[in-house]
C-alpha cells in the first residue's frame, strides 16, 4: 500500500498537520482497531461512495455512511474496515485544529464518527467529486487544501489559553498549573479547551500520555515496560497497564505483538 503525505501551506499549517493519500490493496485482515488520539481526522473514500461504521460496543453491528466522514478526538479505540482503504484521502488535523472548519463545538465530535454531509451539506459530496476529477496526487492535495479553506466556519485562530494548554498538557503538566498560568477560572478554561479541542484537559492529558507510550514502543525490538511507564509519566506499572488497556482494549504486550507499520492501527484478533 502506498501512502503519500502533503504538508499544507499557511494559513492551514497551524491547524492541519498533513493531508494524506493511501492507495493499494488492503491488508489481509478484515478489521482493525484504531487507537485513541487527541486529533481529528477527515476521511474520504475515493474507491466507493461509502464507509463502514462499526458499533463501538459491538463490532458485529455495522452501518454505512456516505464516502466522507469526520472522526473526532478519541478516549477509546474504535473499529474500522480495511476494505475502505483501497483508495482513501484524508486530513489529519493538529490537536485542537479542526474546530475552525465546523460550526459545532469540537466536544460534540468526541468519540464520534460523523458523516461529513451532516456538517458541510452538499459541499461534502462536491469535494469528493472534485477529488475524483483531479488527475494526479499533487492535484488532489491542492484540491483538498482549497476545499478546506472554502469551508472555514471560523477564523484560523485558537484562544491563547487553549494553545498554551495543549503544549503543557502534552508534556504531562498538571491541569491546575496550567489554569494558574493562563489567568482563567478552572471552569472557564475547561469549557474553552473542551469546545476547541474536543476533550477535557484531564482526558487530553491522559490520551497524550498513552500516545507517548505508543510512539516510544512502536518500532522498538525490546521494551522495558517499567522504564517506559516511568518515562511517560505513570506512577507505577500497574497504573500504566490499567490505562493502556482502558484506551486500547488490549495489553501493552499484545500491542507490541500485533502492531503494524501504521502507528495506531492494530489488526482486530477475534
Amino acid at each position: 500500500m502506498q501512502l503519500l503525505r502533503y504538508r499544507p501551506q499557511p494559513p492551514l499549517a497551524d491547524f492541519v498537520d498533513q493531508l494524506w493519500l493511501s492507495q493499494g490493496a488492503p491488508p489481509a485482515h478484515r478489521m482493525e482497531r484504531l487507537l485513541p488520539d487527541t486529533t481529528t481526522e477527515l476521511v474520504i473514500n475515493l474507491h466507493q461512495d461509502r464507509i463502514c461504521l462499526y458499533d463501538p460496543d459491538d463490532y458485529q453491528l455495522c452501518g454505512t455512511a456516505p464516502g466522507a466522514i469526520v472522526s473526532g478526538p478519541r478516549s477509546r479505540y474504535f473499529v474500522i474496515d480495511t476494505r475502505d482503504q483501497v483508495s482513501t484521502m484524508g486530513v489529519h488535523f493538529r490537536s485542537g485544529g479542526a474546530f475552525p472548519f465546523f460550526r459545532l463545538p469540537a466536544s460534540e465530535l468526541a468519540d464520534q464518527t460523523v458523516s461529513l454531509d451532516a456538517l458541510w451539506g452538499r459541499a461534502a459530496a462536491e469535494m469528493r467529486e472534485r477529488l475524483l476529477a483531479s488527475p494526479t496526487p499533487e492535484c488532489k492535495f491542492r484540491t483538498l487544501e482549497a476545499c478546506l479553506l472554502e469551508q472555514l466556519a471560523r477564523p484560523l485562530e485558537r484562544h491563547p489559553a487553549v494553545g498554551f494548554g495543549i503544549q503543557e498538557l502534552r508534556g504531562s503538566g498538571p491541569v491546575a498549573r496550567v489554569v494558574d498560568k493562563v489567568g482563567l477560572s478552572q471552569r472557564r478554561f475547561i469549557q474553552l479547551f473542551d469546545t476547541q479541542v474536543g476533550l477535557t484537559p484531564k482526558v487530553f492529558g491522559r490520551v497524550s500520555r498513552f500516545q507517548r507510550v505508543v510512539h516510544t514502543v512502536h518500532k522498538a525490538d525490546e521494551v522495558d515496560w517499567a522504564g517506559v511507564a516511568l518515562d511517560c509519566g505513570y506512577y507505577d506499572q500497574a497504573h500504566f497497564i490499567h490505562d493502556f488497556q482502558a484506551f486500547a482494549g488490549i495489553t501493552p504486550t499484545a500491542y507490541l505483538q500485533q502492531r503494524t507499520q501504521h502507528l495506531n492501527h492494530v489488526p482486530l484478533v477475534e
